[in-house]
Parts: C-alpha cells; structure tokens; sequence
C-alpha cells in the first residue's frame, strides 16, 4: 500500500508531506521536538522501506527554517541512506531551500551536500 500523508506543523515539529506513488517528501519549519526519534518515526520507518523498493525518482525537499541537534542527526541519518541508495543507481533529488540570512541552514546544507556525493543536491538560497 502506498503511503499519502500530511503531518501537520506545529511550533516545535514541522509540516511533514509524504507523497509515495509520485516518490516525493517535504519537511517545511522548524524541528525542535523533545523527542525527534518519535516525531519522526513513521517517516525514518516509511523511508527505509521506500529506499528499497523500485522507483524512478524520489525528491526530497527540505524547507527548515531551524532544527536542533537531534534533528541534524536524523537529517544526517536519513541522507545518508539516501547517499546510499542513490550510490546503487537510483536517482534521488534533495533540494534543501534556506533563506539567505540563515546562515546556519545555509552551513548545514554546504556541509550535507559535501558530505553526499552520490545524490542530487540543490542548496537553493532564497532571497
């Protein structure tokens, strides 16, 4: 069964989008979460099986405007897989959006995109 689903944002989690017949997700605000391992659960569980299954493309866009540092590891963990995946021949886009003034976005996505050689990543500043 294909997996179409919204989470929500709140003040502390952001909106997560899971699209899996058109092989796409999204993360948009900030993650902050006291438990970031739950928060995010049903996404790191729904990815690790996506990863393993046949399809043309996954995109991954990811527009966090903050994230402490449970989520930068989660975000290190779940790019990495995809690094991974990607690493098998699998085409997987990562457009991580930071807006110009956010330097620390802006320093996390440089460091993600050297660390990830294997995926398309788009470090997309907006004015």
């Amino acid at each position: 069964m294909s997996m179409v689903c919204e989470i929500p944002k709140t003040a502390s989690t952001p909106l997560v989008i899971i699209n899996e017949p058109t092989g796409y997700m999204k993360f948009e605000g900030e993650s902050y979460s006291e438990n970031v391992i739950e928060f995010y659960k049903v996404v790191t569980d729904w990815l690790s099986r996506f990863l393993k299954t046949e399809f043309n493309v996954f995109v991954f866009d990811c527009a966090l405007e903050y994230f402490n540092s449970s989520t930068s590891k989660l975000l290190y963990n779940m790019l990495n897989d995809m690094d991974k995946t990607a690493a098998g021949g699998k085409e997987i886009v990562v457009n991580w959006f930071a807006d110009k003034d956010n330097d620390i976005i802006i320093e996390s996505g440089e460091d993600f995109e050297e660390d990830l050689t294997n995926l398309k990543f788009n470090l997309i500043i907006k004015e």
